[in-house]
């Protein structure tokens, strides 16, 4: 079994975060991921601020979002092969066995729908469900309150419909 860690230590890590980012001292920027990804694709894809005017809008933020996500991943991946020993590689969760089937190709399906709809209503808001909800929630920011609570919202609700089969439990 997996061990846990408690709470309030995810806590005091994400307050750390936050007060290194926002703070002078550290990065001085909000969190978020999004511009990280596009930042990524105008190296990769050559683009330069003259001719594409949202790429001198994210030349701005520099490359940081890009090292936070290397840096996202490897931590979750430490933290899951040293701290909890949780980490296993699975392309079906259980929950989706349990209640959808075990198709690869329906479970990537469904993976790629949601997360193209996530990103695009993530963008249509301007900005990254993580910088909205992390950046703009922890600065008590009116904007980040709501798009959490849709947010959120939505997922429980779509939950409730894309898994209706009562009865079937699950174990991880």
């Amino acid at each position: 079994m997996p061990r846990q860690i408690p709470w309030w230590i995810g806590g005091i890590a994400l307050s750390l975060l936050f007060y290194f980012s926002f703070s002078s001292f550290g990065a001085n920027r909000p969190i978020g991921v999004s511009t990280g990804m596009a930042y990524l694709s105008t190296i990769l894809f050559g683009l330069d601020a003259e001719h594409y005017i949202y790429t001198a809008e994210i030349e701005k933020s520099g490359a940081w979002e890009g090292v936070m996500l290397f840096g996202a991943f490897f931590g979750g991946l430490f933290v899951s092969l040293f701290i909890t020993k949780s980490f296993r590689i699975s392309y079906i969760p259980t929950l989706w066995k349990i209640r959808k089937n075990s198709s690869i190709k329906s479970r990537m399906t469904w993976s790629f729908i949601a997360g193209f709809l996530l990103v695009f209503g993530a963008r249509l808001a301007g900005g990254c469900n993580a910088g909205h909800i992390l950046s703009g929630g922890s600065q008590l920011a009116i904007s980040g309150i709501i798009f959490a609570f849709v947010a959120l919202g939505t997922g429980v609700v779509t939950g409730r419909f894309f898994y209706k089969k009562k009865g079937a439990s699950c174990d991880r």
